[in-house]
């Protein structure tokens, strides 16, 4: 297990230096001269230059890139070209706001769509399942934008019950996350019906009614387990991707998250903040979906064996030619 772990760990690195690679080249092939559209139309032609020397802008592409490696190598994401300030310390202070928000929906997705999923897989052509169908549908075509807005248009315009913006309290975080777990929990709701489905046509589910098992146990204890491998993957990208897909909730409720961070990049031509963010951005991904891995060691004990089961097999490859040694 630990030399999976460590192997998929050394895997991160070569995909961190394709990530910075791509981004580093839609950074130059995008329109437009850093140094002129941060310093004005006011600048002068003397001060963009130096501008771009001090940003090292008037480098060469490859000698840029290298460069960047190399501050990545010592934990160093770039510099902000509008502040100055490093990148890594603006992710530091603005990374907690972003994980309570990534965290909390993610846990209402959850705790709505697996036992809506569920529910409608053993109610499976009734009333009760169309219904849930129905509202799947509807909340995966919603917009989260306009549901966010709708929200503030309930608990703040009418009812005066939340604030709709700042981060003081945690009841600020209710509609921000409520407004990302939605259409997760109904693509959550709609994979765990899928997955229900498939498995309680099984012989062994069959088998456990026949013996008398109560349904309790034959739903939950048997039949979830088991159809929990692909919820797993989708929890864990649906996380990874609220890390950096919640600019819409940071947005409407300002919150002083990854999401706005990088967009403020974007509008200002701020490269360095977009590329620093986005090379951090995809080693969490990367984390996320080496944990989804391991995640399935715990739900379904044959991968676990499967992984000891390598391990087992290079240790007996590493050993074979020390006892062939001996015994010469």
């Amino acid at each position: 297990m630990w030399r999976y772990v460590v192997k998929r760990l050394l895997w991160l690195f070569p995909t961190l230096l394709g990530v910075a690679l791509l981004i580093c080249i839609v950074a130059e092939m995008t329109p437009g001269e850093p140094g002129f559209l941060i310093l004005g139309n006011d600048a002068t032609q003397e001060d963009i230059a130096q501008f771009n020397h001090e940003m090292g802008l008037d480098k060469p592409f490859f000698e840029r890139y290298v460069d960047f490696l190399g501050n990545l190598a010592r934990g160093d994401l770039g510099t902000s070209y509008v502040t100055g300030q490093p990148v890594i310390k603006e992710i530091a202070a603005r990374f907690p706001y972003t994980l309570k928000v990534a965290l909390v929906s993610t846990i209402m997705s959850v705790f709505f769509g697996v036992p809506i999923g569920v529910f409608a897989a053993t109610h499976q052509y009734s009333w009760k399942d169309n219904i849930s169908i129905f509202l799947s549908l509807f909340c995966v075509s919603m917009p989260s934008f306009w549901f966010a807005l709708v929200l503030v248009q309930i608990f703040t315009t009418k009812l005066h019950l939340l604030p709709s913006i700042g981060v003081d309290y945690w009841y600020c975080y209710i509609m921000p996350c409520l407004a990302c777990a939605v259409s997760e929990a109904a693509i959550l709701a709609r994979q765990t019906r899928s997955s229900m489905l498939e498995v309680i046509r099984q012989d062994y589910i069959i088998t456990a009614r026949a013996k008398g098992v109560s349904e309790y146990k034959v739903v939950y204890k048997h039949a979830l387990k088991n159809a929990l491998m692909p919820v797993i993957t989708l929890i864990g990208t649906s996380f990874a991707s609220a890390m950096g897909g919640a600019i819409v909730a940071e947005q409407i409720f300002s919150i002083p998250g990854i999401g706005a961070y990088v967009l403020r990049g974007v509008t200002q031509r701020d490269f360095g903040v977009v590329q620093g963010t986005v090379v951090f951005l995809a080693g969490i991904f990367s984390v996320c979906v080496l944990l989804v891995d391991l995640g399935y060691a715990f739900v379904d004990p044959r991968v676990k064996a499967q992984y000891a089961g390598k391990g087992r097999k290079e240790k007996k490859k590493l050993n074979k030619p020390e006892t062939e040694g001996h015994m010469s």
